[in-house]
């Protein structure tokens, strides 16, 4: 008879065996069912810089790793630096994935350095309510009295005879119709006829004109030879863009000559985008199947049934934009700058000198990836050089206002792109508190030299002395416990309380205490 300890590890043993083949039957399963995609979500909220286009890059990487199917940007931006934007471009026209860029939700914008990115992206998709456009490059920091930057150009030549005959032409033109207006009143009461096929001859020749105006009509392309290379560069980048993409170039043209805008219907109807979605899930359902350009060749996206992971700006992206604003890489620098001061000033003191050496080297960093203006920087510096000269070596101004007025125009200066200017009330903000600075040093000197002197031998003088012997011309006095050489013209006593005119050497002229009072 089977004992029953036998008994249960035969039925463990079954159990066993049991378990073992129902999980392999679903591992089996799960790996014959197709693996469903994934579509990483990032988001560009605000101006383009170097902390946005890093975390669009790391986007690009951590989408490679999880090996997702598409990239979605959603973006709401007004612009930003030229150098980052073409970083972001040159990575995704490099990737692997393919990515679409969503400008949404209603309300944002692609403008200025969003539509180069538009026109970049394999997808381009818009939300109900937004626009693009205005895609003009802006140069802050021009040239500045070299041949052939900031100077207009005069015209050439031949663009001015084909001005004149231009205007000839116009003016030809005009007589010839009055001619003609005239010619037709004297001939309308003999022949109707002939006047139905003059006036559509007439209206014929005036829609040429018309056209031929439309078409003299020249492009922006800037007054100076340094405008003229930032935009065509510019137009030439963006209709490589559109042209690799299959959109609308010409409109990408007039974007950045005239700095024109379109809504998200327009930009749909003229081929400037490709969808325009309500949501992301419409954006997916309505890009899916479709035919996008990749680096090595063309590929069909599969979107319909992709789950949908976010990868959201990190702290490291947050530090990143703080550090990199422009108004606080300059506050940096201002605290960096003056805490190292005031650590040579006062060495040993270890705080200020910790705090200045961490803020100073935030700031070259940050400076590093912003469009720096060297020379304003220079201004700046030099003008903090001259405040604390004047604090060191007081010359009733001059140092202190020149300072002033060099700080001032380097921060204006300091930054060469129009959307990462500095604050103009941070600039007056921190020239008022080193003027006041100044001032306060100011004041300070002069009441000093108020002051009676409190050292060396101009400190004798005026204090009272003792006189140790009677004596008239020369003699002797003690002061400050110290017996010194007298001279008075005036008979004096022993005892008798004297008071110090002047010093010569080491001799004291001395009176008696009544006759200076």
């Amino acid at each position: 008879m089977m004992s029953r300890s036998s008994l249960l590890h035969r039925v463990l043993l079954w159990f066993s065996l049991a378990c073992l083949l129902l999980g392999g039957l679903a591992a089996w399963h799960a790996a014959a069912q197709p693996q469903r995609g994934t579509a990483l979500v990032m988001t560009l909220d605000g101006a383009i810089g170097p902390a946005t286009g890093d975390y669009f890059v790391r986007g690009l990487d951590i989408a490679a790793e999880r090996e997702a199917r598409l990239v979605v940007v959603r973006l709401d931006t007004p612009g930003g630096l030229d150098a980052s934007m073409r970083d972001m471009i040159s990575a995704m026209l490099s990737s692997e994935i393919p990515v679409a860029f969503y400008v949404s939700p209603g309300g944002a914008r692609a403008a200025s350095a969003g539509t180069y990115l538009l026109y970049a992206s394999h997808v381009a998709a818009m939300a109900p309510a937004t626009h693009l456009g205005s895609a003009t490059p802006v140069q802050i920091g021009g040239g500045g009295g070299l041949p052939g930057i900031g100077e207009p150009e005069a015209p050439d030549d031949a663009d001015a005879q084909d001005a004149e005959s231009t205007s000839g032409g116009k003016a030809k033109s005009a007589a010839a119709t009055a001619s003609s207006s005239q010619g037709d009143d004297a001939v309308e009461a003999s022949a109707g006829a002939g006047d139905d096929t003059a006036a559509d001859d007439d209206t014929a020749a005036d829609d040429d004109t018309a056209a031929g105006d439309e078409e003299a009509v020249p492009k922006r392309r800037g007054e100076t030879a340094m405008e003229r290379k930032v935009l065509e560069d510019a137009v030439a980048y963006i209709r490589s863009l559109a042209e690799r993409h299959g959109r609308n170039a010409d409109w990408a043209e007039d974007a950045v000559r005239e700095a024109v805008n379109l809504t998200a219907r327009e930009a749909l109807e003229r081929n400037v985008i490709d969808v325009l979605a309500t949501d992301l899930d419409d954006l997916l359902a309505q890009i899916d199947g479709r035919e996008v350009v990749m680096e090595d060749g063309s590929i069909t996206l599969r979107t319909a049934d992709l789950a949908v992971e976010r990868f959201d700006p990190d702290w490291r992206t947050r530090l990143l934009e703080v550090i990199t604003n422009p108004n606080v890489a300059y506050f940096l620098m201002i605290i960096g700058f003056y805490g190292l001061i005031f650590e040579l000033s006062n060495p040993g003191s270890l705080v200020p000198g910790t705090i200045g050496i961490i803020c100073l080297l935030l700031a070259l960093f940050a400076f590093q990836v912003l469009p720096v203006n060297y020379a304003g920087l220079a201004l700046i510096l030099v003008g903090l050089g001259l405040i604390v000269g004047e604090a060191l070596m007081p010359s009733f101004g001059i140092l202190g206002i020149g300072g002033i007025v060099a700080f001032v125009i380097g921060s204006v200066m300091l930054m060469d792109a129009d959307t990462l200017n500095i604050s103009l009330p941070l600039i007056g903000g921190i020239a008022l508190v080193a003027a006041g600075l100044m001032l306060w040093v100011l004041t300070r000197f002069l009441g000093l030299r108020r002051r009676p002197p409190r050292t060396g031998q101009e400190e004798l003088v005026g204090l009272e002395a003792e006189a140790l012997e009677d004596f008239q011309g020369e003699g002797h006095v003690r002061l400050h416990g110290e017996r010194w050489n007298a001279r008075s013209e005036q008979a004096l006593r022993r005892g008798q309380t004297v008071r110090v005119i002047a010093i010569d050497g080491l001799t004291v002229e001395v009176v008696p205490r009544e006759a200076s009072s």
